[in-house]
C-alpha cells in the first residue's frame, strides 16, 4: 500500500490518484493515517462482503424466519433418513 500525506495530495494530486487507481493508498495528516483511497472494484468487493455479513444474521429457534426453520427441519430429516438406511 502506498502512503501519501495531505500535502502530497495538494501538490501531487495526479501521482496520488494514479497510485489509488492501481491499489490502496493511505493519506496521512500529521503522521497519522486518516483517509483510505482505493480502486472502485476493490471498494465494490468490500461492500459486497459487508452486505453478506449483514445478511448472515444469527437467529434462535424462537425468532428464526419460517423458511430457515423449514430448511433446517428438512436437513435434519434427510440426515435421519440417511442414518436409518445405514443400519
Amino acid at each position: 500500500m502506498k502512503q501519501f500525506t495531505f500535502s502530497d495530495l495538494s501538490r501531487r494530486s495526479g501521482d496520488v490518484l494514479d497510485a489509488a487507481m492501481a491499489g490502496k493508498v493511505s493519506l496521512a495528516k500529521r503522521g497519522k493515517a486518516k483517509v483510505m483511497m482505493m480502486p472502485m472494484e476493490e471498494y465494490e468487493r468490500l461492500e459486497q462482503l459487508a452486505a453478506g455479513r449483514r445478511e448472515g444474521r444469527a437467529f434462535t429457534l424462537a425468532n428464526a424466519p419460517e423458511d430457515d426453520l423449514e430448511n433446517l427441519t428438512a436437513g435434519f430429516r434427510q440426515i435421519l433418513d440417511e442414518a436409518k438406511g445405514e443400519e
